[in-house]
C-alpha cells in the first residue's frame, strides 16, 4: 500500500489518509427515513445495530435524528436532540468509534457534540444555518461539508462546477471559524438537488472535487440513483448496485464511503485497497 502524509483529524483520532478506505456506517434514529425508517428507533436495537457495524468494519458512525429523503417533513430542533442526544449519551461511554452527527441545524450539532459525537455531517455545508459553522470552530469538532442546492435547480449548469463554488464557500465559512483543513471532509451530495443523469456526472467525475485537496465522503447507499438503473424499488435490494458504486469511489481514490450495509461495503473496499492504494 502507498504511506501518505495526509490525515483527517478529530479530536478522539487521527486518520491516516491514501492507505485505506474508511467506512462510515449509517445509523437512522427516525421514524420515516427512506431505508431504514422506524427500524432503530428503539435504543437497545440501535445500540445492537451501532456494535454490529463497527465489528463489520465501520470507522465512524453516522447518527441521524431526522429524515432527509425527498418530501420529507422537517422537525424542530429540540424534537431532533430528543431522538439522537439521549442514544449518543448511551453509547459512548462503552466505545471509542468515531461518532458524526446528520444535521443541518447548528443547535442540533452542539447538542450531539456535547453529548459526545465527534464529527458534523451537514448536508448544507454549514450554509443553511449561519451559527452551523461557528457551533463546529467552537467545539474544535471535525466536519463533512456536502453540496446541496433547491431541487428547482437541479440540471441548470455544469453540476461539478456547482458542487465546487458552493463546496469551496463552504470551507471558507468553517476556516474562518476556526476549523483546520485537516478536519474539513467534502461530499459531493449524491442525490441532493441533482438529476438522475447530474448523480452519474458526479460518479464519472470525482477526480475533479478530490482536486480540491481534501478527503471526500460519497454516500450512494440505497439511493434512487441506482434503484433507477437496476429496477429495485425496495432500498435494500440495491445493495449490488451500491457496491459498483463503492467500487468506483475507491478507484477514484475517494478517501471515506457512507454505507448502510457495512459488512459487504468493507469486503469490496479491502480488495480493491490491496489491488491500487
Amino acid at each position: 500500500m502507498k504511506t501518505s502524509s495526509r490525515i483527517y483529524h478529530t479530536s478522539r483520532k487521527v486518520l491516516p489518509l491514501g492507505r485505506r478506505t474508511y467506512l462510515m456506517g449509517i445509523l437512522n434514529l427516525t421514524p420515516d427515513s427512506f431505508s431504514d425508517g422506524g427500524e432503530f428507533v428503539d435504543y437497545d436495537v440501535a445500540a445492537e445495530k451501532f456494535y454490529r457495524m463497527v465489528e463489520d468494519g465501520a470507522h465512524v458512525i453516522d447518527i441521524g435524528g431526522e429524515s432527509t429523503r425527498p418530501g420529507h417533513v422537517p422537525i424542530p430542533a429540540d424534537e431532533e436532540i430528543e431522538r439522537v442526544v439521549p442514544f449518543i449519551n448511551k453509547i459512548r461511554p462503552h466505545t471509542n468509534t468515531l461518532i458524526s452527527i446528520d444535521t443541518s441545524k447548528a443547535e442540533v450539532a452542539e447538542a450531539a457534540l456535547a453529548a459526545g459525537a465527534d464529527i458534523v455531517n451537514d448536508i448544507w455545508g454549514a450554509q443553511r444555518d449561519p451559527c452551523m459553522a461557528q457551533i463546529i470552530g467552537s467545539a474544535g469538532a471535525s466536519c463533512v461539508l456536502m453540496h446541496n442546492r433547491p431541487s428547482d435547480e437541479a440540471g441548470v449548469g455544469d453540476v461539478m462546477e456547482a458542487i465546487i463554488t458552493f463546496l469551496k464557500r463552504s470551507i471558507e465559512l468553517v476556516k474562518e471559524a476556526g476549523v483546520s483543513d485537516e478536519a474539513i471532509m467534502l461530499d459531493p451530495g449524491l442525490g441532493f438537488g441533482k438529476t438522475y443523469e447530474e448523480n452519474w456526472e458526479v460518479m464519472r467525475r470525482l477526480n475533479e472535487l478530490l482536486g480540491i485537496g481534501f478527503p471526500v465522503l460519497l454516500g450512494a447507499s440505497r439511493k434512487s440513483m441506482i434503484a433507477k438503473l437496476i429496477l429495485k424499488e425496495d432500498p435494500k435490494e440495491r445493495l449490488n448496485g451500491t457496491l459498483a458504486t463503492t467500487a468506483l469511489g475507491v478507484q477514484a481514490g475517494v478517501d471515506f464511503i457512507r454505507v448502510h450495509d457495512v459488512r459487504e461495503n468493507r469486503e469490496c473496499a479491502d480488495v480493491l485497497d490491496y489491488c491500487i492504494r
